[in-house]
């Protein structure tokens, strides 16, 4: 193995809407953990609507946490 192939990476890059929008959904149900959510708790329990759940928690949350996520 050559030391040059060690060395090379594979950077991709994404737009700043995309890191918002990741950042915006962790940020919810993150608050909605802390707050201790009837949702949050049927997200968890529930795997297979997992991603039904988030994106209601994510309506519910995200203009609260949208200004932090584009810190």
């Amino acid at each position: 193995m050559d030391l040059n192939e060690i060395k090379k990476r594979s950077v991709t890059s994404i737009s700043r809407q995309t890191k918002i929008k990741r950042a915006t959904g962790v940020m919810a149900t993150s608050v909605a953990r802390k707050k201790n959510d009837p949702l949050y708790i049927r997200m968890k329990f529930h795997k297979k609507k997992w991603q039904e759940y988030k994106e209601q928690l994510l309506k519910k949350y995200s203009a609260r946490v949208r200004s932090a996520a584009r810190r």
